[in-house]
This record gives C-alpha cells, sequence and structure tokens, in this order.
C-alpha cells in the first residue's frame, strides 16, 4: 500500500476550507447568518453617513461623528461579502439599467440575503486587500469598485476606473 505524500500546504488549503464550511453563512436557512459591524474610511480619511437618504463620504468632527455610518457585514464567502447599513436594514447593491452602473441603497434585510440566488448577486461585493486598505468589487458588474470622491460630502458611489486620479478605491475597513 503507497501513502501518499500531500504537500503541507495542500494539508492547510484543506484545513481552512473545512473551518470556513463550519462557519460560513448556510443559505438554506439552517443556520443565521452573522452580521458584523465594520468602521470604514477612505485614504483621504472620509467616512459614509447617511444625508437625505443617500450614503455619502465626508469629513465628520465634534457632535457630527454620531452621523458615521458603520457598514453590516455578512460574510458568504472567504473573500465575498453583503454589505449594508441601519442594523442590516438597508443594504448596498450594484445596479445596471442599460449602460448606466450604479450604487444604491435597497430596503432589504442582509440577513434575508442569499448566496445562492442570483437576485441577490447584485448585493455582494469581493473584498481585496492591498496592504491596510481593502477595495470592494461588485460580484454582479465585474470591474466595477466602490468608491468616493475626492471631494467631500459626494455620495458613495461606483467606477470602473479605478486608478482614476478623481475617485477613491481604496478604503480602511475595520472591525468596530
Amino acid at each position: 500500500m503507497e501513502t501518499c505524500r500531500c504537500p503541507l500546504s495542500y494539508l492547510i488549503s484543506f484545513l481552512l476550507f473545512l473551518f470556513h464550511s463550519e462557519t460560513a453563512c448556510h443559505p438554506l436557512g439552517k443556520r443565521p447568518c452573522r452580521m458584523q459591524a465594520f468602521r470604514i474610511w477612505d485614504i483621504n480619511q472620509k467616512t459614509f453617513y447617511l444625508r437625505n437618504n443617500q450614503l455619502v463620504a465626508g469629513y465628520l468632527q465634534g457632535s457630527n461623528t454620531k452621523l458615521e455610518e458603520k457598514l453590516d457585514v455578512v460574510p458568504i464567502e472567504p473573500r465575498a461579502v453583503f454589505l449594508g447599513i441601519h442594523g442590516g436594514k438597508l443594504c448596498l447593491a450594484c445596479v445596471k439599467s442599460g449602460d448606466e452602473t450604479k450604487l444604491q441603497l435597497e430596503a432589504v434585510n442582509i440577513t434575508d440575503l442569499s448566496k445562492s440566488k442570483d437576485q441577490d448577486k447584485r448585493f455582494t461585493f469581493i473584498l481585496s486587500d492591498s496592504g491596510p486598505t481593502t477595495s470592494f468589487e461588485s460580484a454582479a458588474c465585474p470591474g466595477w469598485f466602490l468608491c468616493t470622491a475626492l471631494e467631500a460630502d459626494r455620495p458613495v458611489s461606483l467606477t470602473n476606473t479605478p486608478e482614476e486620479a478623481m475617485m477613491v478605491t481604496k478604503f480602511y475597513f475595520q472591525k468596530d
């Protein structure tokens, strides 16, 4: 009988897969998804807040710091998440209409979403880490990234030109 000699990296990958499988969100509702709150701010130190039911990024100081919106996050795969605000009652969605791709808030409970439903793909974002910063790419619209404008108090939106100097796609993302 011959013994299989697997490199240590395969064993580690297998163990990580098993661990993730046990802790990941189950779409069939066998166990509730675990939502966690995160702070987010862009590399220019602008934080997210709501203004007229629109998510914007700006500099909050003094008593205005209480307006900061925390992102509610439900992991669905190792690098894919659903993003929401207000206790997961408003979710960020990437919506394509004709030639236009935009970010919008939708009144959906984040824990009711499922990675197995095609209609929920618009709520899915892929995280990419680059040192201390994170970028968020839309799963429904590959190549489109969550972004902020250089100017303060502008809407959080999406861009398909992440290298463009007028848009910021790198964020600090920290568990609250």
